[in-house]
This record gives structure tokens, sequence and C-alpha cells, in this order.
């Protein structure tokens, strides 16, 4: 019956981030609160399930001419070092810490999306 439940939580996750709206973080609050695995080890496991979902998304989305080519280089130079050195850091964070830090950071970004102004698309103008 876990494994069931494990296997129908990352289908559902899967399906919200082909959406865009961000299964990995709800496959985290799954496995850290549900299904009691470490937050170092949720984490980790949300970066390897985001490597084949970000490969179909970036195929799709650069079939579809969607991809800024201009953001891509000063977005990779900055990101690459900033995970490297966060997950440096969580490896050395308590577990507590951690799933603080992790709640915070959903909370806000749930509050900035909830205020959000949407901008009118170029094809709405």
């Amino acid at each position: 019956m876990k494994f069931a439940i494990a296997v129908l939580a990352g289908a559902l996750t899967g399906v919200v981030s082909a959406w865009g709206i961000g299964g990995g973080t709800l496959l985290v609050i799954y496995m850290s609160a549900f299904a009691k695995v470490p937050q170092q080890s949720a984490q980790g496991i949300n970066l390897l399930y985001f490597l084949p979902t970000a490969a179909a998304a970036l195929i799709t989305h650069i079939k579809n001419k969607l991809v800024d080519w201009e953001a891509v280089i000063p977005t990779v130079v900055a990101g690459v070092p900033a995970a490297i050195a966060a997950s440096l850091l969580a490896m050395h964070l308590e577990t507590d810490i951690m799933r603080k830090i992790f709640g915070w950071f959903v909370i806000a970004v749930g509050v900035s999306e909830f205020f959000r102004k949407t901008k009118p698309k170029k094809d709405d103008a």
C-alpha cells in the first residue's frame, strides 16, 4: 500500500510539474511530512526528480521557440555556483532548520504569488 501511495504521489506531482505549478515542492512536502523521509533526502530526491521533467519541458519550450537565449548564459553562470553553494550549505544544516527554511520559503512564494499582479500578454494588448 505504501508503494502505491508513493507512486500515486509521484504521478500527481509529475502532472502538476508539467502544468508549471511546482510539483517538486509538493513532492518534498509529501516525502517529508507524510512518508517521513528526512528533509535533506527529500530535497535530494526532488533534484533527481527535477532533471527528467526539466529536460522534457526544455525540449518542448525550445521546439515552441519559448526560450530566451539571451537570458540562458547569465542564468547558468549565476545559477550553477549558487546551486553548488546552497547544496554544500544544506549538507551541514540540521533537519529541523532545513524544514523551517523550506516552510518559510513555500509560504513566501505562496504569498507573493497570491498578491502578484499579472502583466497583460503581448497577444492580449
